[in-house]
């Protein structure tokens, strides 16, 4: 197949994204407040409680052998590949172009972490069903796709929720520190200025005093504004020293504590769910077929997760919307973050897969190695944003990040995914 006509075929899911991702950005923007942020985090919780678990059920189940699972073990080594590439790319960024200390983290972030997740569940079924694609041909596309999603989904969250997590964390430690460093020189400068007017209006008082008569004058107490800037500055200092004493065990429980947390997340919970119904053929049985039992538990898992990919794109493009607004961060930065994504990644991938393909590491499915390749060129991760609101740090960056993220991907996306057909084919 010529690369002009895979070209085409790239193209469709990118402008399906763009236009549902349109139409969400429309709704929740000035002229249409149908699509208020209040109803984007409603609609949010619903698709990533009920849509995207029964959407994930419902393809692995149907889909996956244990024998499949087990030839599908290189692919938590492509995402920590994609993590640690992407992270030392974006120190490289930081050490350059020396932004704020308190946006490091985001930067790093946003070179990193990608979209493991949402983006792929519209890229992969909607490839396999255009007529040009190379994966078409083979009836199973669409569910194997899933598949191969569902898994990346997983493995993604507990990258993002550990790596990234910390990564963010940090970025707010350094925010608040900052924040009572100020606080702190402004207060001891107000002090200073106190005491100079206080030493002037007693050399006043005492020279008045001595025209007339001795008076004997008790020694002052503590001022109110001495009181106040002690009783600030002590919990700063304390908490100062508790930040440098934190032991490594009270590091490794947190750690552990945020994996327990994703894996018991509905999405996480779906994927283990869906891997044992899919690798004990009795439980499959019971559930998977025309002739199952229980093969209304199916259809309507199926049915609930058809809402998982319009839902998440127009939440995806009301969202978009706040990187209007004005923020801090230079264009040299998103311009950076955009050749580690865009440039920098996708060729490290293409090394990445071609060697590991030739050295017998990945099952005999392009579908398969198209996945790992896009894992490598896909725009950040949403849940970079979810928490720079979740610190309180960082999020009018983001927004603006996102969305010029987000615009070269329409381009990006379609162009690597081109190059990747082009090689697998």
């Amino acid at each position: 197949m010529g690369f002009f006509s895979l070209l085409v075929v790239a193209s469709m899911p990118v402008l399906q994204f763009l236009l549902i991702g349109s139409l969400g950005a429309f709704l929740a923007s000035g002229d249409s407040q149908i699509f208020s942020a209040s109803a984007r985090r409603d609609i949010n919780k619903i698709v990533f409680a009920v849509f995207t678990p029964s959407l994930i059920f419902a393809s692995l189940a149907k889909t996956v052998t244990l024998q499949e699972l087990i030839s599908w073990w290189f692919m938590p080594f492509n995402i920590a590949i994609t993590f640690f590439i992407g992270a030392t790319l974006g120190w490289i960024v930081v050490k350059i172009l020396r932004p704020p200390s308190h946006l490091e983290g985001l930067i790093v972030a946003n070179c990193s972490a990608g979209n493991l997740g949402n983006l792929l569940l519209m890229i992969i079924p909607t490839l396999c069903t255009e007529d040009g694609s190379p994966f078409a041909n083979q009836s199973t596309c669409s569910a194997r796709g899933l598949s191969y999603v569902s898994m990346s989904m997983a493995l993604g969250g507990i990258f993002i929720w550990t790596h990234t997590y910390g990564l963010m964390k940090r970025d707010c430690i350094t925010y608040e520190r900052l924040k009572n460093e100020e606080l702190a020189k402004t207060i001891t400068e107000e002090n200073e200025n106190a005491s100079l007017e206080d030493q002037l209006g007693n050399y006043k008082e005492s020279g008045e005093a001595s025209n007339s008569k001795d008076v004997w004058v008790p020694p002052l107490a503590k001022s109110a504004d001495e009181s106040q800037e002690q009783a600030i500055m002590e919990p700063l200092l304390s908490s100062g020293k508790l930040r440098r004493n934190e032991s490594f065990c009270k590091k490794v429980l947190e750690t552990v504590h945020l994996l327990v947390k994703e894996l018991l997340e509905p999405p996480t919970i779906a994927v283990m769910t869906g891997f044992i119904v899919g690798a004990i053929p009795w439980l499959k049985s019971l559930i998977i077929g025309r002739t199952a039992p229980l093969r209304v538990i199916q259809d309507s898992l199926a049915m609930l997760g058809d809402g998982t990919l319009p839902s998440t794109t127009l939440i995806l493009g009301g969202n978009l919307t706040a990187g209007l607004k004005k923020s801090a961060v230079k264009p040299s930065v998103i311009l950076a973050i955009v050749l580690v994504r865009y440039v920098a990644l996708p060729i490290s991938g293409i090394a990445i897969v071609k060697a590991a393909n030739a050295l017998g590491l990945l099952p005999q499915d392009p579908l398969f190695s198209y996945v790992l390749l896009t894992q490598f060129s896909i725009p950040s991760a949403v849940s970079i944003g979810v928490m720079a609101q979740l610190f309180g740090v960082g999020q009018e960056e983001s927004s603006v990040i996102f969305l010029w993220i987000y615009l070269v991907a329409a381009l990006a996306l379609t162009v690597w995914s081109t190059v990747f057909m082009y090689i697998l084919t």
